[in-house]
């Protein structure tokens, strides 16, 4: 089965074909981050319209490069919740026309499941259950997975996720947009002990909260300033990148007690992150659990795990008609539409 990914939540425009749910014939992606790195952060209306320019072609290249026609896909799987609300409207509704055009099944997909599903692409006999990591640009999660389509948010972020405190850390710091992998990359030649960050706690001990932390960085920034003395960058950035690691992998270990499962998945943009991606793998080694990760490729926005999850969530008779809207929130754990 042939499923066409589309996906336009933030700042990349992207279409995959998959086959069968795991294996990825084409990917195509149209970055915006050249264009936002002017502003140090997304502007929605500019990538709304960035949007509607490169998705048709993104979509035939993703065609193209599969090799195979428009009439052989069997199903478009399309991003709808969450993100920004113009973004994916750009792409709901292209995905609209080309299933009414061609009467092709539309599956509607959650931007976060899809995350996971990036998973299957490169682990072919990874199956559900198993616990989830989830920590990307707005989102920090731990997710029990018990089945393809059925979900239990265990712990989620209660202001900013993992991703925003990278990318306003490194605002702070004089890094370029987008930030994570200039701390990634710092944090490699700094002390990580050289400055005390706090590591917030919350009444749900799964839920995250880095807001606070974020503060306190720019907060230490701020004083060094004032007193007109020079901050050590590397290990601010060290610093931060081994406080935000502490947090996710406490918090795993518990989510790992408390579930009992012996198979654990990262995914999201965040997962990308050098450190975060050893420290976990050497948790679940520790707690005797099998460990899977995307490729660094899979692990930012795409398409290809849009068109992975969509392929379950066909089969699991999920198919939306030609009313389905995009929503800029929405629990990945109870999906309407």
């Amino acid at each position: 089965m042939y499923v066409l990914g589309i996906e336009s939540s933030c700042d990349e425009t992207a279409a995959a074909v998959v086959k069968d749910g795991r294996e990825l014939l084409y990917s195509s992606v149209a970055t915006q981050i050249d264009t936002h790195k002017l502003y140090g952060g997304v502007v929605p209306e500019i990538a709304s319209r960035k949007h509607a320019e490169d998705i048709a072609i993104v979509v035939k290249d993703a065609l193209e490069g599969a090799g195979i026609t428009k009439e052989q896909i069997d199903a478009v799987g399309v991003t709808f919740a969450p993100g920004l609300i113009g973004a994916l409207l750009v792409g709901v509704n292209f995905a609209k026309g080309f299933c009414y055009s061609l009467d092709k099944p539309l599956v509607p997909v959650h931007h976060i499941r899809s995350h996971i599903a990036a998973n299957y692409l490169v682990s072919p006999n990874l199956e559900p259950p198993f616990l989830a990591l989830v920590a990307s640009g707005g989102h920090s999660l731990l997710i029990d997975v018990k089945d393809y389509t059925d979900y239990e948010i265990l712990g989620k972020t209660l202001d900013d996720a993992a991703g925003e405190a990278f990318d306003k850390t490194a605002r702070a710091l004089g890094f370029p947009y987008p930030g994570g992998i200039y701390i990634d990359a710092a944090a490699k030649r700094g002390d990580p002990f050289k400055y005390r960050l706090p590591d917030p706690h919350t009444e749900n001990p799964l839920d995250f909260s880095f807001s606070g932390l974020k503060t306190a960085v720019l907060n230490l920034i701020n004083q060094h300033k004032m007193r007109d003395e020079e901050i050590d960058s590397d290990s601010l950035a060290a610093s931060f990148q081994k406080t935000v690691c502490d947090i996710l992998e406490r918090k795993l270990s518990l989510a790992i007690d408390k579930t009992e499962r012996k198979k654990v998945v990262l995914a999201g943009g965040v997962a990308a992150n050098s450190e975060i991606r050893e420290r976990i793998e050497k948790l679940c080694r520790r707690l005797g659990c099998s460990f899977y990760m995307p490729t660094r490729e899979l692990c930012t926005d795409n398409a290809a795990m849009v068109a992975s999850q969509a392929y379950f969530e066909f089969k699991s008779g999920k198919v939306a008609g030609m009313d389905l809207n995009a929503y800029a929130t929405m629990p990945a754990d109870d999906v309407r539409f």
